[in-house]
């Protein structure tokens, strides 16, 4: 089915309308400091890995490029990752576009989580909200998000 077609469908449903909205007006891209926030399990080979049902995170450093990917699922194929990390932690993306002024920075600190999980209410009622108050301190604007 096409975009086009679904948009058709959909273009008369009744939608929600708040009084208040829980967005706040961005800062301009130009001067945004990004993170990235990955489920692809990386950790640094000294940290702990992750095991099944852990539902913590585990904070990457932008300076490193060892990293090492805990998904133990057979279904995964991580040769991608095992030829670029790029695929999973774009980190040389980023620098390249702080460089070229299209983003205002990178931070140094970005959050990994193991996304092979069935029970997401921990991270949906802890792990992410932290995570999120861990990148909010350290005064992030915007995350890239690359689902694994």
């Amino acid at each position: 089915m096409a975009d086009s077609d679904i948009k058709a469908m959909t273009a008369n449903l009744d939608a929600v309308e708040f009084d208040e909205t829980a967005f706040t007006v961005p800062v301009p891209l130009t001067e945004a400091k990004v993170a990235i926030v990955t489920s692809a399990s990386l950790h640094h080979p000294g940290d702990e890995d992750f095991s099944p049902m852990d539902t913590g995170y585990r904070v990457l450093k932008s300076e490193h490029r060892d990293y090492v990917m805990g998904h133990w699922s057979p279904n995964f194929d991580a040769t991608g990752f095992a030829l670029d990390i790029n695929t999973v932690f774009p980190i040389d993306r980023l620098d390249e576009l702080a460089a070229q002024g299209v983003i205002g920075s990178v931070a140094e600190e970005h959050l990994a989580y193991a996304g092979n999980q069935f029970e997401l209410s921990a991270i949906r009622m802890d792990s992410g909200p932290a995570g999120a108050k861990f990148l909010k301190e350290q005064d992030v604007d915007v995350v890239l998000l690359t689902p694994v």
